[in-house]
């Protein structure tokens, strides 16, 4: 399940908790994606942070975006090379992709079964499985 947050001080004590300096630009980015708790893109992010006033750049946001990831506050989920979601949700779980209407939605866990996974290279370890399901309506 998703942590939702519900004011900007949750998003503040949210980023110290994951050891990312809170300034106002990331606490803004944090607030759009997790007081929704939605997949968003990093074009919907930005259009999010700037809804009122238009003072992140681009930049900032993917920049921002790619701290989180690594500090591990959300996941980073490649659809298609063209297409990258940002899930609040941090959970074991994979994802249906409608690639008509571009929506993303989480799978548990517990609702797909993995038998045998191939030999890692000498020294690797696996750090996390993702399944990505494209859906689309049924032809008529």
């Amino acid at each position: 399940m998703t942590q939702m947050i519900h004011s900007r001080e949750q998003a503040h004590a949210l980023l110290r908790e994951h050891d990312i300096s809170p300034t106002h630009q990331r606490i803004e980015i944090a607030y759009a994606l997790f007081s929704r708790g939605e997949h968003l893109s990093a074009d919907q992010v930005l259009s999010a942070v700037n809804h009122l006033y238009s003072e992140t750049s681009k930049a900032t946001v993917y920049n921002t975006l790619n701290l989180f990831v690594r500090q591990r506050l959300i996941r980073e989920v490649i659809v298609d090379p063209n297409k990258v979601f940002y899930d609040p949700n941090t959970l074991e779980h994979h994802h249906f992709y409608d690639v008509v209407n571009g929506r993303l939605y989480d799978v548990d866990a517990q609702n797909i079964a993995i038998h045998g996974l191939p030999s890692l290279p000498t020294g690797m370890e696996a750090d996390g499985i993702e399944i990505v399901i494209r859906i689309r309506p049924k032809s008529q």
